[in-house]
């Protein structure tokens, strides 16, 4: 089993970067990209989606011919360095990608990793500037980032917490049937930053909606969740609110629903990774789920792309799309073009000025607090053939049907970003 995970990890680089050897034939070196991410552990899953994501996008930049610069055109490579989810072994697999030459770092699984690269981008740049690097961040959301902690060598391509909030709380508050909820969030930055915002946006949009209950609990650590869904049910909450992901989202519901719980979930990811497989039938018009896409998004442009991936990657254990990835991946390849090289202050002031549309979506770069601005889409659960849920989701037999397309202007939120600048 091992040689054949390892054979289609081989071969799905290797078909990444076919068209690139031609060009490396012609004397022209590479563009290195350096995904950091768990690729074992708790959230394993999680950075292979990432990276089979990134793999494609990468795949269609090579495939029409690289990225223009003043040295001619270049290729798109990238290598993957296994964090294991923790902060110290990403710093190292940092310092490797750097020594490797890699001058673009992606990662994106924890805010807490993003958070300890970004602080170690900022010294090493200062350090080093003949080895300085850009930070890429696809799906880190703590809102911090982009505010107190922002830095001119870091983009995030993903909504943060508080827009994800948002966006699931415009679809809340015209729910009146709910009048309680519950709180459950893994307990470091992202999770906290989650409870905050909720009881936040709940005090301002739905003052008689009383908070039951909240829990904080220990990261990709929890093997059985049935005492917090024992919680859960006993608070007599009509809703879960939860930024919960991975193997701590499916077991999550996987308990509620074993117990009997059935009240709505309110979700940062619901729409994939098993969460949909879990919830099942329980899950039908109860689990919404907010992304910066959605399979089930109405327009041609929509269903094409996503048609697109599944002939990519076939088998239904790899459904798990990412618009945002895709439109980062354009997005470095138009600012590598616009500075003529892949040099760090040239291409990150590029990437301010990153404007992509791709798919029928548009999103453009915020130079303020370098945060991407995206539509947002909030999705119901129901069954794959019911009216407006033609796609399923890892072949479980449940899709999202769009309920709320979210506007960049309308998703957009003021920013707390003093940025210094090189």
């Amino acid at each position: 089993m091992k040689n054949l995970r390892r054979a289609v990890l081989k071969s799905l680089a290797a078909a990444a970067f076919l068209p690139a050897f031609g060009l490396r034939a012609q004397g022209t070196a590479p563009v290195k990209l350096a995904m950091i991410e768990g690729l074992s552990g708790g959230n394993a899953n999680g950075g292979e989606a990432v990276f089979r994501n990134l793999a494609w996008a990468v795949e269609r930049v090579n495939q029409r011919g690289g990225v223009r610069t003043r040295e001619g055109r270049r290729p798109l490579q990238l290598d993957r360095y296994d964090s294991k989810g923790q902060i110290e072994e990403a710093l190292s697999a940092l310092r490797s990608a750097i020594d490797d030459g890699a001058r673009v770092i992606l990662q994106g699984n924890s805010s807490a990793v993003a958070a300890a690269l970004i602080e170690a981008i900022n010294r090493h740049n200062e350090r080093e500037p003949a080895q300085r690097v850009v930070f890429l961040n696809y799906s880190a959301v703590d809102p911090i980032l982009t505010n107190e902690k922002c830095s001119f060598w870091h983009f995030r391509f993903d909504a943060h917490a508080d827009m994800r909030m948002a966006a699931l709380m415009s679809v809340l508050r015209e729910d009146r049937a709910l009048k309680s909820v519950y709180l459950v969030n893994p307990d470091y930055s992202f999770g906290q930053a989650v409870q905050r915002e909720a009881r936040r946006q709940l005090a301002a949009q739905r003052p008689d909606m009383q908070v039951v209950g909240e829990e904080l609990h220990p990261l990709l650590r929890i093997k059985d969740f049935a005492p917090y869904a024992t919680k859960i049910k006993a608070s007599g909450a009509d809703a879960v609110i939860t930024g919960n992901f991975s193997n701590d989202l499916t077991l999550l519901v996987k308990a509620a629903r074993e117990i009997g719980f059935e009240g709505r979930f309110f979700t940062f990811y619901g729409n994939a990774l098993g969460a949909p497989a879990a919830i099942g039938e329980a899950g039908i018009g109860k689990v919404v789920a907010v992304a910066d896409w959605l399979p089930n998004l109405p327009t041609r442009e929509s269903e094409a792309f996503y048609q697109s991936f599944r002939q990519r990657f076939p088998r239904p254990a790899d459904d798990y799309v990412h618009m945002r990835m895709q439109m980062m991946v354009e997005a470095l390849a138009q600012a590598i073009e616009r500075a003529g090289s892949a040099e760090a202050v040239p291409l990150a002031l590029a990437l301010e000025q990153a404007s992509v549309t791709f798919a029928g979506q548009s999103g453009r770069m915020r130079a303020a607090d370098h945060q991407f601005q995206q539509p947002l889409v909030v999705g119901l659960m129901d069954r794959q053939g019911t009216p407006g849920v033609k796609f399923d989701v890892e072949g479980s037999g449940y899709g999202f049907r769009t309920v709320r397309v979210i506007a960049p202007a309308q998703a957009e939120m003021p920013h707390a970003c003093r940025m210094m600048r090189p």
